[in-house]
């Protein structure tokens, strides 16, 4: 989960397209939510 949120970042970071930024963004909220339910299952 953590490289996840590590690209995710890194994916945020280089994009110029602000479509791609808002995306980078929607993919570290379900990262978060994922993140989440392994510590619940834990």
């Amino acid at each position: 989960m953590q490289e996840l949120n590590r690209e995710a970042n890194t994916l945020s970071s280089k994009s110029i397209v602000s479509d791609t930024t808002q995306s980078a963004v929607e993919l570290k909220v379900l990262i978060e939510q994922m993140r989440e339910q392994i510590q619940n299952i834990e």
